[in-house]
């Protein structure tokens, strides 16, 4: 299974962002938007600092912009006037003074020329990064929080959206592109989902307006969002950076890229003969179920093209209004058919397939759908333990069960050229804080909300110090040496394991939990909400509340309130026991299933992990808080303990009465 989590890693990189809404990845950037060189002709503003933005309350907040050499530039705001004289470079910069939560105001800039934001507001401002959990837009959701977007409707929660762009050589000034939305039934499909989710329960305790500036990319590790500076003590990784500032390095690449053989070309002969075509007849096709890859099926090692046709009824109350076509997931792309007509497709392989049918097509009695399903790394195919079904009003009509497949192009595999498949810009050390982060500094905040770490599962071991640089480069970068740092501990994901094992993804959510040590940090605990065949989970509200309830401990001080599960602290061995201690047990130590303990694994000095039997210990009145006691019968000297140990510890079932998970963790060193 990690050999198919590799390969996730390779497809996100080539397939995800590269249709996707929003997206420009720039493969090799070296030209900053702006020079410091550049005299400006008039008064201009970075894209940030535009209409509906939100302002951080409460702080004095910077206005800048560039102007022509010497300018005098004023502000007018609130009614009062600020004066600045653009430099030699042509910048400048105002700092406006503490203002309290609220709005709407008006800002005023003038030089040779003038600029008048409308609909400003001061409230709370977050930074979003990370990667693609923190890019799903509530769109990608529509179907299981369809009732939120369609409540959506508050102009005081906004969203600036950071276009897609890496550097690998300099910081950049601005950004190309961007805009404050606001959230309502049509502009919140494109905010991130946990992002809506933090903002819209701030909102609700707080009622002030919240901004979310949305900087994340999918696919990609956590140096390429560290700095130059902060990456100084990652001396590989700083080596790196100078090499790809190295001009020579950069065209050597260039030109063997350049030089790569195209793949040979073959023919599709599912298109040539028009296999979705309801007068072709087939011949030589084969059964197959649906959901499922074809690898699992008697089909080895095969990327290219398969096409799947299914033959279903559809009963007279179905064919009068439009349907709706559910396909689960597709890895990697397809291109469907209903009764020969092309009714939708999707370019890569992670968003739900969730097509519409016009009203008439469907026709009483028989039906066909044909899915040409193209497939370029790994597994190919269906996707398991998703929804397939078509439905029109209360009809529905499922899907799965034995199509049949005919195979309709074979790609020749291909060997790859300089570095193993050449330089990405976006996975390179600081590239994406020179172009996606930079240009936010001056940007006064509340704190930072990340989602990242699928991408460096492999190097599970290094995460806690590279998230601790990540976490002092943005607060050096910030001037902000104390700002909130909220992050998720990711979820469970691939296959699950009923026998104590190693995992990568275990022993990265410990890297994580580690960082918990830094002031001022808060981790959502997200193990409950994984899904065993999707990177992606759909449950993205909760991620969001649970991001919000350790916003409200770190960032607000509220200091009576229940904000996390319970955390491992400490642990005892007595005899053939050890009794674990945590921190944050609430009202007290449940399992959320109502079930005995599970999950407890237990080792001598071997290290040999077993499954323990373990019991819950309820504390005194005089303040003892809840512990655990883990054992074996057939360990008497036990020295370690493991809970939730594993790439997704689907049985795991330790939490509090708030209802809030534990975070998994081992008493090793």
């Amino acid at each position: 299974m990690q050999e198919d989590y590799n390969l996730f890693l390779k497809n996100e990189i080539n397939l995800q962002f590269k249709k996707m809404k929003f997206s420009k990845i720039i493969f090799i950037c070296s030209v900053a938007l702006f020079s410091t060189s550049i005299a400006f002709a008039q008064v201009s503003l970075p894209r940030l600092i535009r209409d509906s933005m939100i302002l951080q309350r409460d702080s004095p907040v910077k206005i800048w912009g560039w102007a022509a050499k010497n300018e005098k530039v004023k502000i007018a705001f609130n009614n009062k006037t600020y004066k600045t004289v653009a430099d030699t470079n042509g910048k400048w910069n105002v700092l406006l003074p503490a203002t309290k939560a609220g709005g709407p105001y008006n800002l005023t800039i003038s030089g040779s020329n003038t600029i008048t934001l409308k609909e400003v507001l001061f409230g709370d401002v977050w930074i979003c990064s990370g990667q693609s959990n923190m890019v799903h837009q509530m769109g990608i959701h529509n179907v299981k929080y369809e009732k939120e977007i369609a409540a959506a409707n508050n102009p005081q929660i906004r969203h600036f959206w950071v276009p897609n762009m890496a550097d690998m050589q300099k910081p950049h000034d601005d950004l190309s592109n961007g805009y404050w939305r606001s959230a309502d039934p049509q502009d919140v499909l494109e905010f991130s989902a946990v992002a809506y989710f933090f903002a819209l329960k701030i909102y609700e305790q707080y009622h002030i307006p919240i901004g979310l500036i949305n900087a994340s990319v999918g696919g990609t590790p956590i140096e390429a969002w560290i700095s130059e500076e902060g990456l100084k003590d990652f001396s590989s990784l700083e080596n790196t950076i100078q090499k790809n500032k190295d001009t020579a390095y950069i065209n050597s690449f260039k030109r063997s890229f350049g030089n790569m053989p195209p793949r040979p070309k073959s023919e599709d002969k599912g298109m040539l003969n028009k296999w979705y075509d309801t007068n072709y007849i087939p011949k030589g096709w084969h059964t197959i179920n649906v959901p499922g890859y074809w690898e699992d099926q008697g089909v080895k090692d095969l990327d290219g093209v398969v096409w799947y046709r299914k033959e279903f009824e559809i009963p007279k109350t179905m064919v009068k209004n439009a349907a709706r076509l559910f396909l689960g997931r597709i890895v990697d792309a397809d291109n469907v058919y209903i009764n020969g007509t092309a009714v939708g497709n999707t370019t890569y392989m992670y968003p739900q397939r969730r097509y519409t049918i016009p009203a008439g097509l469907l026709h009483e009695g028989k039906n066909l759908i044909v899915v040409k399903i193209q497939n370029s790394n790994g597994k190919g195919g269906f996707v398991p333990d998703k929804p397939y079904y078509l439905f029109a009003g209360r009809d529905t009509v499922d899907l799965k069960g034995y199509w049949q497949y005919k195979v309709g192009e074979v790609y020749i595999p291909m060997q790859r050229g300089f570095g193993g498949g050449g330089i990405a810009a976006i996975n390179q050390p600081a590239a994406l804080y020179n172009a996606m982060i930079a240009p936010l500094i001056n940007y006064a905040n509340k704190g930072i909300l990340w989602y990242q770490g699928e991408s460096n599962t492999g190097r599970a071991f290094e995460y806690d110090n590279l998230q601790r640089a990540l976490i002092n480069d943005w607060r050096n970068k910030w001037n902000s040496p104390s700002a909130p740092f909220l992050y998720v501990q990711l979820p469970g994901f691939m296959d699950m394991n009923y026998l104590p094992s190693e995992s990568q993804w275990a022993q990265f959510r410990e890297s994580q939990l580690k960082t918990l040590s830094v002031p001022n940090t808060g981790m959502a605990v997200a193990i409950d909400l994984g899904e065993w065949n999707d990177i992606h989970p759909d449950r993205k509200k909760d991620v969001g509340d649970r991001l919000a309830l350790w916003a409200r401990k770190v960032a607000y001080n509220e200091n009576n309130i229940i904000y996390s599960g319970p955390l491992y602290q400490s642990s005892v061995i007595e005899g053939n026991k050890i009794t674990i201690a945590f921190t944050q047990t609430g009202s007290g130590l449940i399992t959320n299933d109502s079930e005995d303990l599970y999950y407890f694994s237990i080792a001598g000095d071997d290290k040999k992990f077993v499954w323990a039997k373990a019991k819950i210990v309820h504390g005194s009145p005089d303040g003892e808080t809840d512990k655990i006691i883990v054992w074996n019968d057939n360990i008497s000297n036990p020295k370690y303990v493991r809970y939730a140990w594993a790439d997704n510890p689907d049985a795991a079932n330790l939490g509090n009465k708030e209802g809030l998970p534990a975070s998994p963790f081992t008493t090793e060193k």
